[in-house]
């Protein structure tokens, strides 16, 4: 049994997907599963993670916020008290806390894969980005530095192989696409794809961070995209990674490729 925590999010859907194509057993795990696994919650982990020999591990809302390096040395502990053997633990790069997270798994005793990922090219179909490019303005504080954006589809193979092969254990894999865009390129892209005149504009972090708030985001999170905009984007993460490559034998997708699927499925249909 392979548990998949976060199977409710970008990478875990996909993650699902592919196990049970496989013909593998394999549970999901968030707060309105059965049974629950909230992460605020630790009575819930043992009864998530009982029966299952591997696990995928994507903490909410973020391995950036306090408290997330205790978070997942407790829960490391809990899987080796219950059988599990493998973990496979999602990760972001240019992350300080991130980095201690992955640390204490590294040290729990289990057998470890760290999945270390640039920024979703997601995040402009299937999250907060997704409004603004149905809008034509995609307005955002970031500026002219590049981000080698990944593609979700690449993160879930990885994870999936790191789940059911041998010769991943003990891997950190940074994941990147195959080049650099800065923000505005990839809204150009997105733009080219589906043949629309898309904006692209810069803002203040502190009017972005105003106007998520107004707009009914909680602090928290509008704090950790601040955190992410300034911090996680001030050129730290500018350069390609090879985790792909050494994960599957394969080259990344391109952000290009990841357009022009998304356009032809209509999903930024103004």
């Amino acid at each position: 049994m392979t548990l998949v925590i976060g199977g409710t999010g970008k990478t875990g859907r996909r993650i699902l997907t592919r196990l049970r194509e496989r013909g593998l057993p394999v549970r999901s795990a968030s707060r309105s599963s059965e049974p629950p696994f909230d992460w605020d919650d630790q009575a819930t982990w043992g009864p998530a993670l009982r029966g299952v020999s591997s696990a995928y591990v994507s903490f909410y809302p973020d391995l950036a916020v306090p408290g997330a390096p205790e978070a997942i040395a407790a829960l490391a502990g809990e899987a080796l008290s219950a059988g599990v053997r493998r973990l496979v633990l999602l990760s972001g790069r240019g992350e300080e806390e991130a980095q201690r997270a992955e640390q204490a798994l590294q040290a729990s005793g289990v057998d470890w894969t760290i999945v270390r990922c640039s920024w979703f090219a997601q995040n402009f179909s299937e999250d907060y980005m997704l409004e603004s490019v149905l809008a034509g303005e995609v307005a955002l504080p970031a500026g002219d530095v590049p981000e080698p954006f990944v593609d979700v589809d690449d993160i879930a193979d990885v994870a999936v192989a790191a789940l059911t092969e041998d010769g991943h254990s003990g891997q950190l894999y940074e994941l990147t696409g195959p080049r650099l865009l800065t923000f505005a390129d990839a809204v150009e892209e997105i733009g080219r794809a589906t043949g629309r005149d898309l904006q692209f504009i810069p803002v203040a972090i502190d009017d972005y961070e105003a106007e998520l708030v107004e707009h009914g985001v909680p602090a928290d999170v509008a704090g950790l995209l601040r955190y992410l905009f300034t911090e996680v984007l001030d050129g730290r993460n500018a350069m390609l990674a090879d985790g792909v490559q050494r994960a599957l034998g394969r080259a990344p997708r391109d952000f290009a490729d990841y357009a022009r699927d998304v356009a032809a499925a209509g999903v930024w249909n103004a």
